[in-house]
């Protein structure tokens, strides 16, 4: 029984031993033929993908009316770039840095330097940059000229009242072109006056029967965001008044009565005839001295914001001007602030509009007529065609030009290259006279039509309102103003 046991056990024991062997040389004989496979190639570093630019802010509405700059965004921050553990090198194994440390005789075999000082026995390796250029000689320096002699400089005259002579804007015309100042009288006790500046146009060309009574003058008032001089070149008054003889006067809003130059035609004293319209007339009484000027034949006329301002004041001073011309201008009477007047400037001014006239003539009972040019482009967004519609009503009643009275129509094409724009022209006749006279132009926005195009507010195409302008004020004069209607005060002068 015992040698039974024993040897089963053997029996086992060989048979497991068998299996272990025959696993392992399977594994031997497997690696001996079978082709490794190919190894992996390392997978390439994902490129950082570029983050989009910002598109640059567009400003909105408000702030293009505030004229603010636009909002630049923040440059994104870029995020910072994980951090990398290095790894640890494993140790060297003995075997390993023996084997290291044993000579090779086939590397050592290289006939390479060993040390610093076998490197001076190798031949120097030729500079593969090109040479520099030898630098030519240096050319020899010019004799210094002379110094010129310093001329002195004129210190520039005190601004005084009297006039002054200028460059005139634009082309020049051959007359003389003078800038002066005039400067509100100071009553006792009070602080000094304001001081509004003008230019002045004296022509050249004086027919003969202005060398005797004087030359014509109109009074051109500009509009919002405009100069006195660069009314003068974009409207080109100058050149068209040399032709016929006639003076210019072009007055300059202040900056510190209003920041775009507008003038206050909204503000309820200056349409009573105080303020800004009291600087105006005085500025046309000093020209009248200084001057050779036919005070019988002083016109007004504007554009937009002066366009209401010369209405203002031909209303308040009959006795000073012979006719007005308004292009896109407001009606009269609206407004009172900043708001209402915009509000004019797109409504009219509503019930205000025969009230406003009514108020002139109880003021006025004796007024007399006052010849209109009213000029409108039926595109004007910014002074809209309801406002010439009730000027038309409203200069009817000034001239006293009943609703039975129908307008002489006279329409005028464009032409095909764009030169003048279709306009229509109605003329109501008191007597021999127009005494109203209405223009409507098409395709014409907020700008002085037939002008130059180089300046804001001015359109290229015809008609040409200062040729337009010029012929209607030469039909017309004032008479004189007796000293009884002076004295009862039916045309009363305004104070400042």
């Amino acid at each position: 029984m015992v040698k039974t046991a024993m040897g089963a056990r053997l029996l086992r024991t060989l048979v497991k031993s068998g299996k272990a062997q025959r696993l392992s040389v399977g594994k031997m004989v497997a690696s001996l033929f079978t082709v490794p496979k190919p190894a992996k190639a390392p997978r390439k570093a994902a490129k950082p993908k570029a983050t989009p630019r910002a598109k640059p802010a567009q400003p909105s509405a408000l702030a293009t009316l505030l004229m603010l700059p636009p909002t630049r965004p923040k440059p994104a921050l870029a995020k910072p770039a994980p951090r990398v553990r290095a790894k640890t090198a494993k140790p060297v194994s003995k075997t390993a840095s023996a084997a290291l440390a044993r000579p090779d005789p086939w590397i050592d075999s290289w006939p390479l330097a060993r040390s610093r000082s076998d490197l001076s026995a190798w031949p120097a390796q030729p500079d593969p940059r090109p040479a520099a250029r030898a630098k030519a000689p240096a050319r020899p320096a010019k004799p210094a000229k002379p110094a010129s002699p310093i001329r002195p400089v004129r210190a520039p005259a005190a601004s005084s009242a009297t006039a002054r002579s200028a460059r005139a804007p634009g082309v020049s015309a051959p007359g003389k072109w003078l800038a002066s100042h005039y400067s509100a009288p100071v009553e006792a006790g009070a602080m000094p006056g304001r001081r509004m500046s003008y230019w002045l146009y004296l022509p050249k060309n004086v027919p003969a029967k202005a060398a005797t009574a004087g030359v014509p003058l109109i009074v051109m008032l500009h509009g919002c965001q405009q100069s006195a001089t660069q009314f003068a070149q974009g409207t080109r008054m100058n050149q068209l008044a040399e032709k016929k003889g006639f003076a210019v006067l072009y007055p300059q809003q202040l900056v510190s009565s209003q920041a775009h130059r507008c003038w206050r035609w909204f503000d309820r004293a200056v349409q009573e005839g105080g303020g800004e319209t009291a600087m105006i007339a005085g500025m046309i009484e000093q020209v009248l001295a200084q001057h050779p000027v036919d005070r019988r034949r002083v016109y007004v006329c504007g554009i937009s914001a002066g366009a209401g301002m010369a209405n203002i004041i031909a209303l308040n001073r009959p006795d000073l001007i012979a006719a007005v011309g308004l292009h896109s201008g407001p009606v009269y009477g609206g407004g009172h602030s900043t708001i209402g007047a915009l509000g004019v400037m797109q409504h009219g001014a509503g019930m205000r509009v025969e009230h406003a006239i009514h108020e002139v003539m109880a003021r006025k009972p004796d007024y007399p007529a006052m010849p209109t040019l009213l000029i409108q482009g039926l595109d004007d967004k910014v002074v809209r065609p309801v406002n010439q519609s009730q000027l038309v009503r409203q200069t009817m009643l000034l001239n006293r030009i009943g609703a039975d009275i129908a307008p002489r129509v006279t329409l005028k094409p464009g032409t095909r290259n764009g030169s003048r724009n279709r306009h229509e022209i109605r003329d109501f006749v008191v007597g021999r006279k127009v005494m109203l006279r209405v223009a409507q132009v098409s395709d014409l926005d907020h700008a002085w039509s037939g002008g130059d195009p180089e300046l804001k507010y001015h359109a290229k195409a015809g008609p040409d309102a200062s040729k337009m302008m010029l012929d209607f004020f030469a039909r017309h004069s004032r008479k004189p103003v007796s000293a009884a209607s002076a004295r009862r005060g039916l045309i009363k002068k305004p104070t400042a």
